[in-house]
């Protein structure tokens, strides 16, 4: 199935597009960025030219993507959350050279308005709840909330969240290894 680009979208020249994606209004793509597969870019997207979108990535309205974040497949950007692309930024100065890469790997959500500051991994299946503040690694299947977030659980690839410590069944019927440091699925 070709890609959908609404009409008020841009795509820029070289841009490369993966079938099945659907481009929303007002969203511009720059020409070097990489989108996967059955993705969705919602309503007044960016999406910088050193950036890579995995497949079935859904990205709401009001999202910029700058360059060097990198998002793996399945992953859930929220309404206006932001990426970061530098740590400590000035107008009068120019940091282009210290771009911080950001990597959002597979199956992660990242709620609506929260910030993801420049430089952290987060990591497989975590959440990130909404208005939070990301700034440092988050580790995967772990549930962020507050400013600045911190961990408050760990949740089930499927959304829910687990309970207990141990082997641990969720509702889902997964199964999940719980430390008080770790959450891994068996």
């Amino acid at each position: 199935m070709a890609s959908t680009v609404q009409e008020t979208a841009i795509v820029d020249k070289g841009a490369r597009i993966g079938d099945g994606t659907r481009i929303w209004h007002w969203t511009h793509v720059c020409a070097q960025a990489v989108i996967g597969e059955n993705c969705s870019l919602g309503q007044n997207v960016f999406v910088g030219n050193d950036v890579i979108i995995g497949n079935n990535v859904k990205i709401q309205n009001n999202v910029s993507v700058y360059d060097a974040v990198r998002i793996e497949d399945d992953v859930f950007c929220g309404p206006s959350m932001v990426f970061t692309n530098v740590y400590n930024p000035r107008s009068a100065i120019t940091r282009k050279s210290e771009y911080r890469q950001t990597l959002v790997k597979r199956g992660a959500t990242i709620g609506a308005n929260s910030t993801i500051v420049c430089g952290v991994v987060i990591g497989r299946y975590a959440f990130v709840g909404a208005g939070a503040v990301v700034n440092r690694d988050v580790p995967d299947y772990a549930l962020m909330v507050g400013v600045p977030a911190r961990r408050i659980g760990w949740m089930c690839e499927t959304g829910t969240q687990l309970h207990g410590l141990g082997r641990v069944t969720s509702e889902a019927g997964m199964t999940y290894e719980i430390t008080k440091d770790s959450c891994t699925r068996v």
